[in-house]
């Protein structure tokens, strides 16, 4: 079992989270420039121009904030799905989809370098989902969304059913992010992973309709 590196301690006022989120993004540039093995709390603390001191007032090493920038990606994700679900309450479920895939899609092709490198070297510094309040709402947030546009979809469990739309949206979207294959826009790949969403979805069966009568036929009177 991995055990995940955590924080010595959570930013309470303004100015320390200012402090944390310089240190995550200077994190970030550092690790996708020099990756691990060039990577160090000085040249990080260097880069976010604070003392390495105040680094470790928050984070014991730099695994730990590896382990940081994987809570910082999934609760950005978390954004980008309230976002969509707060604007626009008219839209249908496959545009609801298609606005999700397009925000996430957009953010990891913000540090593709960086999402490279959590992906490929850190995958096991990503807390697991039932420690993860970030991916716990996540999944809420998908679930309620299935649950209002049932009427649209033909998966009956929708506990199954957001499972299985949140693997396909991270494992595409990662896919598409980190290993384009060549040869296709973002408007299509977006295009290609909303297809296969609502594929899996599918669209609800029609009502029953009542089998037509046939007409009785009339005896000719003689």
């Amino acid at each position: 079992m991995t055990v995940i590196p955590q924080p010595r301690k959570s930013p309470r006022q303004l100015r320390s989270q200012h402090t944390v989120d310089t240190i995550l993004q200077a994190t970030a540039r550092v690790l996708a420039t020099h990756g691990y093995a060039g990577t160090n709390t000085n040249l990080i603390a260097e880069t976010a121009g604070v003392s390495v001191g105040s680094l470790y007032q928050y984070f014991p090493n730099k695994n730990a904030l590896i382990a940081a920038l994987h809570d910082r990606h999934d609760n950005q994700m978390l954004d980008v799905i309230d976002g969509v679900l707060d604007s626009n309450p008219a839209a249908t479920l496959r545009e609801r989809v298609a606005a999700i895939v397009q925000a996430m899609l957009h953010a990891h092709l913000l540090e593709p370098a960086l999402h490279r490198v959590l992906e490929r070297e850190f995958p096991l510094f990503d807390l697991p989902h039932e420690h993860s309040r970030a991916d716990q709402d996540i999944h809420r947030r998908m679930r309620h969304l299935l649950e209002f546009h049932r009427d649209e979809i033909a998966q009956q469990d929708r506990d199954l059913a957001t499972y299985v739309v949140l693997r396909i949206m991270e494992s595409l979207v990662h896919a598409a992010a980190l290993e384009p294959p060549a040869g296709f826009s973002p408007a299509q790949l977006e295009q290609a992973v909303v297809d296969a969403v609502m594929g899996y979805l599918g669209t609800p069966p029609s009502p029953a309709r009542p089998a037509p009568r046939k007409a009785a036929r009339k005896t000719a009177r003689r």
